[in-house]
């Protein structure tokens, strides 16, 4: 299982620049980054929360749960 970061669709679908959204939430561009590729390991809700504001999306509009497949649980 594993959860797949849809930040980088959210954005194109708002027409949102990533700097615009990183300056927003207080974050750095490279931070932003990191989270769009699904690189980091978790995600303060506060920083979450001031995505969502400024996307004016909800969680499960940014995060989606990917089932294991059978082939991979072996």
């Amino acid at each position: 299982m594993t959860i797949e970061v849809t930040l980088d669709v959210m954005l194109a679908v708002r027409k949102v620049k990533s700097k615009d959204l990183a300056a927003h939430v207080g974050i750095t561009d490279a931070n932003l980054s990191l989270l769009k590729s699904g690189k980091v390991k978790g995600i303060r809700f506060e920083t979450l929360a001031k995505i969502c504001e400024y996307l004016d999306c909800t969680p499960g509009d940014l995060l989606r749960y990917v089932p294991a497949s059978a082939d991979e649980e072996k």
